[in-house]
């Protein structure tokens, strides 16, 4: 099949147009390559993973005439939604970038999917749709009216999006929650590659809420393969479902939504320490107050990915620890 990937040059988009591409799909992305966080780390993937082979279509989602031309002339059998203005903290100071992108530019999507008969769209939600919910582990049950920041308010907000989609026009929609993905050729701005620069070079780690922070870690091949394996499983609908006691991870139409996981929340200490034992040092800690719109920890429930697919991340932390940190020696040239 004919696979557009937005986000091409991303962190998961790129792990995940390599699979695709060894299971003989035919891949087209698109990516702005912005600089939210480094365009040459973007290229590197690209070139990494991919060999520069695929085309890469340089536009913004919102750009919806664009947008439109590329559906126009490729015409995707699937589409693969990665592309977003990512980060919680970043959305307090620039809020307008993430109405943009993540609503916006997913219409532009949505339309695109809509009007060229594509057979189905997956797109990354969040984990931090959860917001203020307490109970653990979160599942795809829970209600998620309490979003604590506005990135997780435009992750809540394509769900809405995809599902009416979904029901006017029967376009299978699939939406995953990530928890705190990571692994080799990860993101800038996220606490595993922030912590290992700092370390390396001696300079102090911010520790927020004091370390009383749980996270579930999931390895991005992890991810790449619950996508993988999701191409052939498209939303369908759920004749159980009922207008009198709606189970919001499905629909009478052909709508779905699942948290893919580890499974196992680790806390923040421990991944720090995970670092350090990988590194051989001692990190120095700036012990911080929780920060506005994080949560202090995130679990999943991943039953139903594993119902549907039979399939649960497993990779324990200090194993995809060490092959990040392994990755970034490597990539930057660094001796210890």
């Amino acid at each position: 099949m004919k696979i557009l990937i937005t986000g091409l040059g991303g962190f998961i988009g790129s792990h995940l147009a390599k699979s695709l591409k060894r299971k003989n799909h035919e891949i087209v992305g698109i990516d702005n390559m912005n600089d939210y966080y480094s365009v040459k780390l973007k290229e590197d993937r690209l070139k990494y993973f991919l060999n520069n082979e695929i085309i890469n279509y340089r536009i913004n989602l919102e750009d919806s005439e664009e947008i439109d031309k590329v559906f126009k002339k490729e015409n995707p059998d699937i589409v693969i939604n990665l592309a977003a203005q990512a980060g919680v903290r970043y959305s307090l100071e620039n809020p307008h970038a993430y109405i943009s992108s993540n609503i916006n530019g997913f219409t532009s999507i949505l339309e695109g999917c809509r009007h060229y008969n594509v057979k189905q769209l997956i797109y990354a939600s969040s984990s931090s749709v959860y917001g203020a919910n307490t109970t653990k582990p979160f599942s795809t049950s829970d209600n998620i009216d309490h979003p604590l920041s506005l990135y997780a308010a435009t992750k809540k907000a394509n769900e809405l999006m995809a599902h009416t989609y979904s029901h006017l026009y029967n376009l299978p929609t699939t939406g995953l929650r990530f928890f705190t993905v990571y692994g080799p050729w990860g993101r800038p701005d996220m606490a595993l590659f922030k912590f290992t620069k700092a370390i390396v070079n001696d300079e102090p780690i911010d520790v927020y809420n004091h370390g009383n922070m749980m996270r579930d870690f999931t390895y991005v091949e992890d991810i790449v393969e619950a996508i993988t394996k999701l191409v052939d499983k498209p939303a369908q609908s759920n004749p159980e479902w009922t207008g009198a006691n709606p189970d919001p991870s499905s629909s009478y139409a052909p709508y779905k939504v699942y948290n893919i996981g580890n499974n196992a929340p680790v806390r923040l200490m421990e991944f720090i320490e995970a670092i350090e034992k990988r590194l051989g040092k001692k990190s120095k800690k700036n012990f911080m107050d929780l920060q506005p719109g994080d949560v202090p920890e995130t679990y999943a429930n991943v039953e139903d990915l594993y119902n549907n697919i039979n399939f649960k991340p497993e990779t324990n932390i200090q194993d995809g620890v060490d092959n990040f940190i392994d990755w970034y020696l490597e990539y930057y040239n660094i001796k210890l």
